[in-house]
């Protein structure tokens, strides 16, 4: 059983989909492991340390020649994979509903596409989330780029010259980013609040020390949907939360938007008429921004000043620490893998609750019900 890993080629991508810790994994279970010359470089992974750990280094065609399995960050073009073997299985990001046409196009190629996005969120598949692993660590980077962007300091200082006052720092949503990024703020010393549309997340935010900030006496504000992902409001809902927000924002020095729904686009949480009203010199980063921003007016990689205030984003926030989220994501990876190797076929065999979930083609079609519907 060959598998390949392939540098990657989008823009901006950093990170890579194995290690040379999880090669020596691969190995374990009985697989030879390809990597492409240079695949590693940016995550500062050097070629040395792929050989070292039993991997072949080479050119991209070589890499992919005969393999079973690829394993990627985001899904190669498959004229790239045109030398793996029929019904080869590539694991990886696909954004599946915004591009569908490469989905299409691995089901023409006799590929087998499993979408690492369509993870369960189930207890037994938290270690193959990548997700939640690459969400963590951009909880944590958006809150050190707004400190970075932020003109001031964090925390309260003491000093002979006068006080420094602590930042304020409102995180809006909270899931695994959001709770990284709420406990990232208080590390640094900052007053932090938060919100979701979930009731169930107050308590998370008060034990990491923070303020919950909710809408009260309002139908619907369980907000919970399948998976433990947030669903949209309701009209009344969206309009108590926009007042609520509108009064808090405006104290705020540093918000950080994380609100995302699968397969649609990000809900918009802030307003240009709301950001007029905060402190000039104040920072939003938006993480949603990739898929349409829960700010308005907000650019991806680029800094936009509105009515004084900074707001940021990253169209690939994770990337900015490649080290740390290329040894996460590829754990996920052998973690999956690991999970339905059959010894005796020598290969990965998915349950259906899982191989369902992720798999978007097989023997040449379309068989995500997600997909299909």
């Amino acid at each position: 059983m060959k598998i390949a890993i392939l540098k990657e080629r989008a823009s901006g991508e950093t990170r890579v989909a194995a290690t040379p810790e999880t090669v020596k994994k691969f190995a374990a279970l009985g697989c030879s492991v390809a990597v492409e010359a240079g695949a590693g470089v940016i995550a500062s992974i050097p070629d040395e340390a792929y050989a070292e750990a039993g991997a072949q280094v080479a050119d991209a065609a070589a890499t992919v020649k005969d393999s079973d399995i690829v394993i990627a960050i985001q899904a190669p073009d498959p004229a790239l994979l045109a030398g793996a073997r029929p019904g080869a299985m590539v694991a990886a990001l696909f954004d599946p509903f915004a591009k569908r046409a490469v989905v299409d196009a691995y089901a023409a190629a006799g590929l087998e596409a499993l979408s690492m996005e369509f993870m369960p969120r189930i207890t037994r598949a938290q270690g193959m989330d990548v997700l939640s692993s690459q969400s963590n660590l951009a909880g944590y980077k958006a809150v050190l780029a707004a400190a970075d962007t932020y003109g001031r300091a964090f925390p309260m200082m003491m000093t002979a010259a006068g006080t420094v006052q602590a930042a304020r720092a409102f995180i809006m949503g909270v899931g695994v980013a959001g709770l990284q990024a709420i406990a990232t703020a208080r590390r640094l010393g900052a007053q932090v609040s938060a919100t979701d549309v979930r009731s169930a997340t107050k308590e998370q935010i008060q034990s990491l020390g923070a303020k919950p900030i909710f809408v009260e006496n309002v139908a619907g504000i369980e907000g919970e949907g399948s998976g433990g992902y947030a669903t949209e409001m309701s009209e009344e809902y969206q309009k108590a939360q926009a007042e609520l927000v509108s009064s808090h924002i405006a104290k705020q020095d540093i918000v950080i938007t994380t609100a995302l729904i699968p397969g649609r686009t990000a809900p918009r949480l802030i307003t240009d008429a709301q950001i007029a009203t905060m402190k000039p010199g104040s920072v939003i980063f938006d993480l949603a921004v990739a898929q349409g921003g829960n700010v308005e007016g907000s650019v991806p990689d680029e800094t936009v000043i509105k009515h004084g205030v900074k707001i940021i984003g990253f169209s690939n926030t994770p990337a900015h620490l490649p080290a740390d989220a290329s040894a996460l994501f590829s754990r996920n990876h052998f973690i999956m893998f690991q999970a339905f190797w059959d010894k005796e076929q020598g290969k990965p065999v998915f349950d259906e609750e899982i191989g369902n979930a992720i798999r978007l083609t097989h023997g040449g079609k379309v068989v995500n019900e997600r997909l299909l519907a």
